[in-house]
């Protein structure tokens, strides 16, 4: 028996419309539909399956999925286990993602298309191996190992099978390239809490295909805890890779990779899954990277994690520089980007480690206990101890343990969903850590101020060229056009969520000048940043941009000499934290922010 008869193979790149990539300005972005508790969470949603993976498909959908289980939603005679959840709704529609998506890697390509790759054998109840491996039985799930699987971008998405992956992949790591492509690496072909010689898959190849898979030293040497390697895109054009103890980094064109400095105090990579993220890029620091690793956890279940984190610049110098420690040890905490610059961790235990199994020290099937739920932000620019804290944030009542995720969404809420340290579906009494389907909204300190609706935001960005325009009214600017002043413009790409990673996440501050109009309080602010498209990309010679100006007039120059004044209004809200953003599709996520 052969894959689903429906699950034919797709053109990746003919995933998305046209119209997506046309060179036009976006709608303007509204208000919140609602508001929320500030500092807290909220239960809007229940998934139908647990978020094992998730990540934002557009504005109002997010894609959630999960491993091949009896979950009670069906779809097609079968449990489903992947969702299409809209945001604006709180409901969530099955979908069909055919074969074993278990502890897959994820990403986003240049033309928006979100690619899920790699996975799991096919199973039968209790996540054991299914006599078939091609489809058919309790589930009817073909060995996902095999297969690549596409969503399409609107409201009728469904999976389809992309063809047969060169190798088989259990928790590969999965990063977008300059050339909008995607590099795949590592994982192992059977599973395993951790990996060994006899399973190893130590080897990176490229989506799509540009030959073999190529060995990597650093993968080779790394056992057992080698899978889902922390990899990082860097503004060089090299990759960081770490795994286990070793870092390096690897320039894949050539297949040259530098050894740079071990891991100080502990293992980060999966199972210790300490929470990892680049700091912001911005024209501050140059655009320089920083990759940010928080605490890792012990492999008992009963012992405590430690407190160290640890970050590294990896294009400057080879060495760990320790940051602040975490106030409260955590293992599995999510690193999300707020618009602001500051980075919320969310989820995760004080003891033990990702993973599940039928041992008599775990928590039923849970390699870690005490869940902490309370989340903590983490300010990049905030002086050295200070970094830290969880002031003004309340608690969640949710548990969110192995196998929970959690994004930004466009409204700059965070989305946590999931939470299933169990081999296959998991309710009832007595069970300290069901698999869980509730769906939370946390609300950001922002989260209930007024947003400025910018005018002028473009659907498709370049590299380089003419700089292009964003207007602001006296309303965006809060009846103080010397708001402009302390504007700030950042594309946030959300990334692919899973095993305490968003793969792809970034934060880029764009540079930026201004117009500003005293006599209506309006403002034009000028904006310099591929294309859209998978291949070599074009980069422009970047316009100068024009010179930031107050003026006293409206920009017709009407209202007053037309000369620049550099008069500020006494507004009380002049030094108050505002925010502009707004959050595109998955095609192109990015924000517009102001603090």
């Amino acid at each position: 028996m052969g894959l689903r008869q429906f699950a034919t193979p797709l053109s990746l790149l003919a995933a998305l419309s046209d119209v997506a990539f046309a060179q036009n300005t976006a709608t303007a972005p509204g208000q919140p539909r609602q508001t929320g508790a500030i500092g807290q969470f909220e239960i809007i949603g229940n998934s139908g399956v647990s978020a094992q993976q998730l990540f934002l498909g557009t504005e109002d959908k997010i894609y959630i999925i999960d491993k091949v289980e009896g979950n009670p939603l069906q779809i097609g005679g079968h449990p489903a286990w992947a969702v299409e959840y809209s945001l604006e709704s709180n409901t969530a529609k099955p979908l069909d993602i055919v074969t074993n998506s278990f502890c897959a890697g994820g990403n986003v390509m240049a033309d928006g298309t979100w690619l899920n790759v790699g996975g799991n054998q096919a199973v039968t109840y209790g996540g054991e191996a299914a006599e078939s491996q091609t489809g058919g039985g309790a589930y009817d799930d073909p060995d996902g190992r095999q297969s690549t699987i596409v969503p399409c971008d609107d409201d009728s998405c469904t999976w389809k099978v992309d063809g047969d992956m060169t190798t088989q992949r259990w928790y590969p790591t999965v990063e977008g390239l300059e050339d909008g492509s995607l590099i795949i690496l590592g994982g192992c072909t059977n599973g395993g809490y951790v990996n060994d010689a006899g399973q190893d898959n130590p080897t990176y190849e490229f989506f799509p295909s540009k030959g073999d898979p190529q060995t990597s030293h650093i993968l080779q040497t790394t056992l057992p805890t080698n899978l889902f390697p922390l990899t990082w895109l860097l503004p060089s054009g090299k990759i960081l890779l770490q795994s286990n103890w070793d870092t390096a980094l690897l320039n894949y064109h050539t297949g040259e990779e530098t050894p740079l400095d071990t891991m100080p105090d502990a293992v980060r990579t999966y199972p210790a899954s300490a929470g990892t993220i680049m700091l912001p890029l911005t024209p501050a620091n140059n655009y320089t990277a920083t990759v940010f690793w928080n605490p890792q956890q012990t492999v008992i279940v009963n012992l405590q994690a430690v407190t160290s984190c640890q970050k590294i610049t990896p294009d400057v110098s080879g060495s760990y520089v320790a940051d602040d420690p975490l106030p409260q040890a955590r293992v599995m905490g999510q690193l999300i980007y707020m618009p602001t610059g500051m980075i919320l961790m969310v989820g995760g235990a004080g003891t033990g480690t990702a993973g599940y199994g039928n041992d008599t020290w775990a928590i039923g099937h849970s390699y870690a206990d005490d869940p902490i739920l309370t989340p903590v932000m983490y300010n990049p620019d905030a002086p050295a101890g200070k970094r830290w804290s969880s002031d003004g944030l309340g608690a969640s009542t949710v548990p969110r343990m192995y196998h929970s995720t959690a994004t930004l969404v466009p409204d700059g809420s965070v989305i946590i969903s999931g939470s299933n340290p169990n081999p296959d579906y998991t309710v009832g009494d007595g069970v300290k850590y069901p698999t869980d389907y509730r769906v939370e909204r946390f609300y950001p300190s922002y989260y209930n101020q007024r947003r400025p609706q910018p005018k002028g935001l473009l659907t498709q960005l370049t590299y380089g060229g003419s700089y292009f325009d964003v207007t602001l009214d006296s309303d965006d600017l809060f009846g103080d056009v010397s708001n402009i002043e302390k504007t700030k413009v950042v594309v946030i790409r959300t990334g692919f969520a899973t095993h305490t990673m968003n793969m792809g996440q970034r934060y880029v501050e764009l540079k930026t000048t201004y117009s500003g109009y005293n006599a209506n309080n309006t403002a034009i602010l000028h904006i310099v940043v591929g294309n859209g498209k998978v291949g070599t990309q074009e980069i422009k010679d970047v316009e100068n941009l024009p010179d930031s100006n107050l003026f006293s007039t409206d920009a017709s120059g009407n209202g007053g000499n037309g000369g620049s004044d550099g008069s500020k209004s006494n507004s009380s809200l002049s030094n108050q934290p505002l925010l502009i953003f707004v959050l595109a599709a998955a095609i192109l996520p990015f924000l517009v922010s102001r603090w």
